[in-house]
């Protein structure tokens, strides 16, 4: 009996930390550096299979399912020394503590970006895919756990087990939903704005489920018990929003924008996520349920939100929430599903939660004159899994509802209908970007009295650039780019997306972005009409934002900003690689002609009133298709009273070192014309001088001579003109004036535009297929409508 007893004693406690390996102590038998080197494992191997199932478009949850999977007992912890020695069970409950910390975390995150105000706004055939996506899966499941309570479950209780494979089978994973129609660019179009309304109370609906099937299952079989349950859990809920919201309310409300939210008021917020969860486990319907009606009820408006965001997202998703995906890949064995039987089911099951989900969505989607191919796309959609049907089933299993065998079947099933998505939609739709060809795709232009739509987006190059013509009104429209990144928190941005397929504009009563509220303080300042815009896509495709409006609006330029900034010492400073490869890519793909501005302090800090305008801008003329453009856009400026513009041409005498242009220009662009114009004008405001160049030394000298000017525009591409600047500092999309102008040793205070002439017959990878009656969706000019629609430009 002794020996009985002394067989079933369980391990002793890992003591916290150790005193070194220096001390014969081995670090992996105490919890603090085991749990460290566990969290760096699980990182670097989740991150790895990231990088690999990147070029898949693969959701990095996928990766995460997956890199759990392989480090529990159906891959690497088949070895029994490497599972015993990283994942050792007396381990165990500090791990899943941690996870559950992170994951009671990330579900607060989760509920602050589910605007409840949305889901009341939600349109009636969002409504009804919505309640179709859930039914006829939920209805199939019941069914599907009948079927498996006479094979593999045997035992369990029944109404517990009925609602789990519901909800396992009806769910769709809102976050992971976005991050795939934010990779295919669908966020914004009438499909992805579907999608994510319907998947939004989709979630709510599956939380509620969640809920009821927790209450049902637990150890205490009484009816009773599970009502107080549920009675408790709703009298939690009316607490949050009746006591809770105005107090997270009334923080947020001494929290304004522009100045830094109290540490106090993160610290409670952070305690009441706690205290939250507590309070909802002590109930018994599990301690995630807290932090995510706590995410509910904090006020979405102003910056509150969004500093609590910041504060924990990168900790929360990066390091801790990572281990939850390997907390269930340890209890999740493949090697359970043996024999034709089991697999047999596992394509059952696989079979019946595609088959609900994508035919209920369908058949409401055709019943509300949805095409087919869309409605097909939007099933695939909706049949999104990840981390709330992780969440289903870990606490299916520590309930004992799931068993080893059935636990294992779910889990294959979430990360098969997730890994389809992405494929199965790009091969059934993608909409093809049309629009109606259109004339003016560049500054010059025979027709002078022609309106210009289009003129840069900073402030004092428009207020300088909007010249004195008198047929329509100047229209800029300012697009503020925002970079859809990994994080999490990237999704909560898809909530603005009101318009079809392009860029959505911004309201200016709701939006406290300082961009929109500069350039619409600047149009009531002035004649120009601003409509501020938001693009949010990876910065490796944003281009085709920026592009796709461009041909949208019809515009005549692109205005970007250059990838480097001039620091006070007068040092130009990269802002990365990535913002130059996206300037690169426009100047690829632009339906019209490009600026690149290198900033340096142009009008000063602040905004620059008309009758203060006073710019001294120099456009060196080399000669050709760019350097023509460079000149039309000077003329345009020096239409403006306080403009005095230079033109300096530069001539190459024959027998030199710098070879002579060709003169082989088309017919838009014959080589002297406009220059002989403005030598027989007689505008005051603008020069005109030749300077004969013989070496690249005189290049230099000529245009050091003309370094205290406000504003340099010059052509990207000359073919007579040699490399200025050494090949290590040369920037390939300025060409090789600009990134002599733009580098440091120049000047500290010329500012540069560099543009590049729109070329028909260059362009031939266009983002937009040009048809003449093309059925294009043509996005409002403005959400108010006050402005004419004839007036376009990005």
């Amino acid at each position: 009996m002794a020996s009985n007893a002394a067989a079933t004693v369980c391990p002793a406690p890992m003591q916290a930390t150790s005193n070194g390996a220096f001390q014969g102590d081995n670090p992996l038998d105490f919890a603090l550096p085991l749990v460290i080197l566990q969290i760096c494992l699980v990182v670097a191997f989740t991150r790895l299979l990231a990088l690999i199932l990147k070029p898949l478009r693969q959701p990095r949850v996928i990766a995460e399912i997956i890199g759990g999977i392989l480090l529990g007992p159906s891959a690497l912890g088949r070895s029994e020394k490497f599972l015993h020695r990283a994942f050792p069970a007396q381990s165990m409950t500090v791990l899943d503590t941690l996870a559950n910390i992170g994951l009671l975390y990330f579900l607060f995150l989760v509920g602050l970006e589910l605007d409840i105000r949305s889901i009341r706004k939600t349109g009636k055939k969002a409504l009804g895919i919505a309640i179709a996506g859930i039914s006829l899966p939920f209805i199939l499941g019941i069914g599907t756990s009948a079927v498996l309570r006479s094979t593999i479950s045997k035992g369990v209780n029944q109404g517990p087990f009925l609602v789990f494979m519901g909800v396992a089978l009806s769910i769709t994973a809102f976050p992971v939903l976005a991050r795939i129609l934010a990779e295919l660019k669908l966020l914004t179009t009438d499909l992805g704005r579907t999608a994510m309304s319907a998947a939004a109370v989709n979630d709510v609906a599956a939380w509620i489920l969640l809920a009821l099937a927790i209450a049902l299952s637990g150890s205490n079989t009484s009816p009773l018990v599970s009502l107080w349950v549920l009675l408790c859990g709703v009298a939690f809920v009316l607490f949050a929003i009746f006591t809770l919201n105005p107090a997270l309310g009334w923080m947020a409300r001494r929290s304004p924008e522009g100045e830094p939210v109290k540490e106090l008021y993160i610290c409670i917020t952070l305690s009441l996520v706690l205290a939250a969860g507590f309070v909802t486990d002590t109930i018994g319907i599990h301690a995630l349920f807290g932090g995510f009606v706590v995410g509910i009820v904090v006020p979405k408006d102003g910056p509150f939100a969004r500093v609590l965001i910041e504060k924990i997202e990168d900790l929360v998703s990066g390091l801790l929430l990572p281990l939850y995906f390997v907390s269930s890949g340890l209890k999740t064995n493949v090697a359970t599903i043996q024999g034709a039987q089991s697999w047999g089911l596992l394509v059952l099951v696989i079979f019946t939660a595609c088959f609900g989900k994508i035919v209920g969505t369908m058949s409401v989607s055709i019943l509300c004159k949805v095409p087919f191919k869309e409605a097909v796309t939007l099933g695939f959609l909706m049949n999104t899994k990840g981390l709330v049907e992780l969440i289903v089933l870990n606490i299916g299993k520590d309930r004992k509802v799931l068993n080893d065998q059935t636990f294992a079947v779910l889990v294959l099933m979430a990360l098969f209908t997730t890994f389809i998505t992405t494929p199965i939609v790009m091969a059934v739709y993608k909409p093809a970007r049309r629009g109606v060809p259109y004339k003016h795709q560049t500054i010059r232009r025979k027709d002078l009295d022609t309106d210009t739509r289009n003129i840069p987006s900073m402030i004092n190059l428009i207020e300088s650039s909007r010249g004195i013509r008198k047929r329509g009104r100047l229209s800029v429209y300012a697009m503020h780019l925002m970079e859809l990144s990994e994080r999490s928190s990237a999704i909560s941005m898809v909530h603005k997306a009101r318009r079809n397929g392009l860029p959505f504009w911004n309201k200016a009563c709701n939006d406290q972005d300082q961009m929109v509220i500069a350039f619409e303080a600047y149009q009531q300042l002035s004649s120009v009409t601003v409509r501020p815009m938001t693009a949010i896509s990876p910065l490796g495709t944003i281009h085709e934002d920026i592009c796709t409006s461009a041909h949208q609006k019809r515009s005549a330029m692109i205005l970007v900003p250059f990838h480097k900034h001039q620091r006070l010492d007068g040092v130009m400073e990269s802002l990365g690689h990535s913002f130059q490869a996206v300037n690169q890519r426009v100047l690829r793909y632009a339906p019209c002609s490009v600026g690149i501005l290198v900033d340096r302090g142009l009008g000063g800090t602040t905004q620059v009133s008309a009758s203060d305008v006073s710019y001294t801008i120099v456009v060196p003329f080399f000669g050709g298709r760019d350097d023509h453009e460079a000149l039309a856009f000077g003329v345009r400026m020096a239409e403006h009273p306080g403009i005095v513009l230079s033109v300096m041409k530069f001539v190459f005498p024959p027998g030199t070192s710098v070879a002579a242009q060709e003169s082989n220009e088309d017919d838009d662009n014959p080589n002297d014309d406009d220059l002989s114009e403005l030598t027989a004008s007689k505008n005051e405001s603008i020069a005109h001088e030749e300077r004969a160049v013989a070496t690249t030394e005189d290049i230099v000298t000529a245009l050091k001579s003309m370094s205290k000017c406000n504003l340099f525009i010059v052509g990207r591409m000359h073919s007579n003109v040699p490399v200025l600047v050494d090949r290590t500092s040369d920037c390939p999309e300025l060409g090789h004036v600009g990134s002599y102008l733009a580098s440091s040793g120049f000047s500290t205070t010329a500012s540069v535009l560099v543009v590049q002439q729109y070329n028909p017959s260059g362009s031939l990878h266009p983002l937009v297929e040009e048809q003449a009656n093309a059925d294009v969706y043509d996005v409002p000019d403005t959400t108010t409508g006050d402005y004419p629609r004839d007036s376009n430009m990005v």
